[in-house]
C-alpha cells in the first residue's frame, strides 16, 4: 500500500508586497516525490497543458557528471510553484528581527500513489538540474529552492516566462505559452499575446488552411515557421485588415471574427495554390516567411474594408487568380522588371525581399504588370 505523509521542510517566509515566497532546502533526490515537471502539450480539444520545454539529454548528462565529481556545488535556487495543499506554519517561539521575514516550516503532502499531474508542486525553473540530480550516482544532494503558492496554471506559465526572461528560452515555446498566460508580462511579450492566441487557434482549426501546418512545440510536424505567421498577424492587427476587430485602448479584440477573416482568406490562398501550400519552405516560397508575409500584406490590401463574412468575394478570388498567373512559388523565375529577374528560391525572409515581392504582387492585382511575361509559365495577361 502506498504511503501518505506530510513532509516538513524548514523554511523562511519572505513578504514581497502582497505576495509571499518561501526559501528552503531539500534533498534533490526527493524533489520528484512531490514535484512535477509540467511539459507542454495539447489535449484532443486543443487545450494547452504544461509549460516546460522537453528535457535536454546532453545538458542533463553534463550536469550529472559534474554532480558526481568531487566538491560539486549548485548555488542557484530552483523555483517551484505550490498549489494550495501546501501551507506554511510559522515557528511558535522564534522571533524574527525583521517584519518581512518569518521562520517556520512548509508542510508538503506526499502521496506515493499520485500521478505526475496530481503532485502539489510544479517545477518552474531548474528542470535540467533536478533531472541530473535524479539520475546522478549520489545518495543525496541538497539544493536551495524558492517557492510560491500559485493561483493556477496560468500564473505558473506567467512566472515561468518571467523567470526565464533573461535566458535563451526557445521562442516557439514562449509563443505557445503566451495565449494561456496571465499576469504582468514584458511589453514585447504583451504585444504578441493576441497574435500568439490567433496563431495557436489557426493551427488547431480542423479543416482550416493552417491546421497543423505551423511548427510549434505541440505541433512538431508543422512546416510553416511560427514567427512568419506571427509577423503576418501582428501587422494586420495594428495596421491592416484585422484592425477593425481590435480595441486599441486595451489591445483586446473579437478573436472569433479575426479567426474567421484569417481562415477565409488563407483558405482561398490554399485553394488557388494547392501544390505550393502543401510544400515546406525550402520547396515553396508561398509557405516561406517571404511568401507568408507578402500574402499577408495582400490580405490587408484586398480585405481591410471587408467584414469577415464578406472576405470570400469575386474581387478577392479574381485577384488571387491573377497572382497565380505570375507567381513562381516552386520553380521558374520572378520577373521584377526594373528590379531584375530572380530565381524562385532566391527570395529570402528579409525586409527588402518581402517588400520587393509585396510591391510586385500589388502591381499584379492592380493590372500594372500585364506587360511582363511570367517566365516559367509562358503566360501573359
Amino acid at each position: 500500500m502506498a504511503d501518505r505523509y506530510t513532509l516538513r521542510l524548514p523554511a523562511l517566509e519572505v513578504r514581497q508586497g502582497s505576495r509571499r515566497i518561501y526559501c528552503f532546502a531539500v534533498d534533490g533526490k526527493r524533489l520528484h516525490e512531490f514535484t512535477a515537471v509540467s511539459r507542454i502539450r495539447r489535449d484532443p480539444e486543443e487545450a494547452l497543458h504544461g509549460y516546460q520545454r522537453p528535457e535536454v539529454a546532453n545538458h542533463i548528462r553534463a550536469i550529472r557528471r559534474y554532480l558526481e565529481s568531487d566538491h560539486a556545488i549548485l548555488p542557484n535556487a530552483l523555483v517551484l510553484a505550490f498549489d494550495h495543499r501546501v501551507r506554511f506554519e510559522p515557528a511558535a517561539t522564534t522571533q524574527s528581527s525583521v517584519a518581512y521575514s518569518v521562520p517556520g516550516e512548509l508542510l508538503v503532502p506526499i502521496d506515493e500513489a499520485q500521478s505526475e499531474e496530481d503532485k502539489p508542486a510544479w517545477l518552474v525553473d531548474g528542470q535540467q538540474r533536478s533531472a541530473a540530480i535524479r539520475d546522478a550516482d549520489v545518495d543525496e544532494f541538497p539544493v536551495a529552492a524558492v517557492a510560491f503558492i500559485a493561483d493556477g496554471e496560468a500564473e505558473q506559465r506567467s512566472q515561468f516566462i518571467l523567470v526565464n526572461n533573461t535566458k535563451p528560452l526557445p521562442k516557439g515555446l514562449i509563443h505557445e505559452l503566451l495565449p494561456d498566460t496571465s499576469g504582468h508580462l514584458p511589453p514585447s511579450y504583451a504585444r504578441r499575446q493576441l497574435p500568439a492566441e490567433l496563431m495557436t487557434r489557426l493551427n488547431g482549426t480542423f479543416h482550416g488552411p493552417f491546421y497543423r501546418t505551423i511548427a510549434t512545440p505541440t505541433s512538431p510536424d508543422g512546416y510553416i515557421k511560427d514567427n512568419s505567421v506571427l509577423k503576418m498577424i501582428e501587422h494586420s492587427l495594428y495596421e491592416g485588415a484585422l484592425y477593425q476587430y481590435r480595441d486599441p485602448s486595451d489591445g483586446s479584440g473579437d478573436v472569433e471574427m479575426m479567426l474567421r477573416h484569417l481562415n477565409t482568406f488563407w483558405g482561398l490562398v490554399r485553394d488557388v495554390f494547392p501544390e505550393a501550400w502543401k510544400l515546406a519552405p525550402r520547396k515553396s516560397r508561398l509557405t516561406h516567411g517571404v511568401g507568408i508575409q507578402a500574402m499577408g500584406f495582400i490580405m490587408d490590401r484586398l480585405t481591410e474594408h471587408l467584414p469577415a463574412d464578406s472576405v470570400d468575394t469575386h474581387v478577392v478570388r479574381k485577384s488571387l487568380q491573377r497572382i497565380r498567373n505570375f507567381a513562381q512559388w516552386t520553380s521558374g523565375t520572378w520577373n521584377f522588371g526594373e528590379h531584375g529577374v530572380r530565381r524562385w528560391n532566391s527570395l529570402q525572409n528579409t525586409p527588402a525581399d518581402v517588400r520587393l515581392l509585396t510591391d510586385y504582387l500589388i502591381r499584379v492585382i492592380d493590372g500594372k504588370e500585364v506587360h511582363l511575361l511570367s517566365e516559367g509559365t509562358g503566360k501573359d495577361i
